[in-house]
């Protein structure tokens, strides 16, 4: 038998994979734990709302039977840019609330327990050259980072105290067919024309991961027996300079984008005037990861192209995304 449950299932990796599940005659059933009403699952998905994610949410009826949890649910955002601790905002949902569902979990009976963390628990940026492994000592630098690194390190001690395994699995920039935030915005601007300015950011190199890669790697430790209380990372195993995205989406669109050449210290200081100096580096700066464990591992493929992914971002309409959402879907 298996039983699985994903949470976050109106989101955008939880939905994809209740999709992929769906369609999977392997999984004998597929259960999904939403916030709201309103959305349409494949036919057979079993659904129930449990509200927000909190410590003190009942997930007894929804855990009933199951064999494996994937815990895509997550706050991504915090709306309230005025709230005096960020950090305590994350908190409640990606650590007490995921702690809380994994306790429960582990005291029904289930097995595993897949936890859909961020590349963010290693840090914001690497060298050239130097990527980031899922073994490197985590340096998380932001409130959302560390959230994600103090539910990981919470989870692996459920592990120990209960026997239930545990798989961390950390994604860079999630994109795909409905994607939103700034990946949405590159292919609007590209689609009109726009001149962008950053013919001359290519010696970064940026890891990105395409939905249906961070998908396909989620289905492959549900029960893989290699995957039981590791780490992996993800990414589609090819690494880019933004000029480069910039005009592989272009070519996806069919609409070359419009790179204008403009030297990266006017770039750092416009952006620094204009915008939030993080943007540079989000911009022009580097992110790669290392995904050789989790191929040796798990002898596990990136089985699309970036070239193949890209084809299904353009012209698909963006997906509404709240502040409890899934997954790294922003250029942050």
């Amino acid at each position: 038998m298996n039983r699985i449950l994903v949470t976050g299932a109106s989101g955008f990796v939880g939905g994809a994979l209740v999709r992929r599940l769906a369609a999977d005659s392997n999984f004998n059933e597929v259960l999904a734990t939403m916030r709201g009403t309103g959305v349409q699952l494949p036919k057979g998905i079993q659904s129930f709302q449990v509200g927000d994610m909190q410590p003190s949410t009942d997930w007894l009826r929804a855990l009933n039977g199951v064999h494996v949890v994937v815990h895509c649910a997550a706050r991504v955002h915090v709306m309230n840019n005025k709230s005096k601790d960020l950090l305590e905002e994350f908190r409640s949902v990606n650590v007490d609330g995921a702690a809380a569902l994994a306790r429960q979990a582990a005291a029904a009976g289930v097995r595993r327990f897949v936890f859909i963390s961020s590349v963010k628990v290693n840090g914001e940026s690497t060298l050239k050259g130097r990527p980031f492994t899922a073994d490197d000592v985590p340096r998380p630098d932001d409130p959302y980072g560390v959230s994600k690194y103090e539910a990981e390190q919470l989870l692996h001690q459920i592990a120990a105290d209960t026997g239930m395994e545990v798989v961390i699995i950390r994604p860079p920039l999630v994109y795909g067919a409905g994607v939103k935030g700034n990946f949405a915005s590159l292919s609007r601007w590209i689609t009109s024309g726009i001149p962008i300015p950053l013919a001359a950011v290519t010696d970064n190199r940026r890891s990105f991961v395409a939905l249906d890669n961070l998908v396909d790697l989620i289905v492959t430790c549900l029960n893989h027996p290699a995957a039981a209380n590791q780490t992996f990372l993800v990414s589609d195993g090819e690494d880019l300079s933004t000029a480069d995205l910039l005009e592989r989406m272009g070519r996806s669109l069919g609409n070359s984008a419009r790179l204008v050449f403009v030297p990266l210290l006017l770039l750092k200081l416009g952006t620094m005037i204009v915008w939030n100096p993080s943007i540079y580096q989000r911009l022009c700066g580097s992110l790669q990861l290392d995904i050789t464990k989790t191929r040796k591992i798990l002898g596990w493929m990136p089985p699309v192209s970036v070239d193949e992914a890209l084809q299904k971002v353009v012209m698909q309409p963006e997906q509404s995304q709240s502040e409890i959402d899934e997954g790294e879907s922003s250029l942050r």
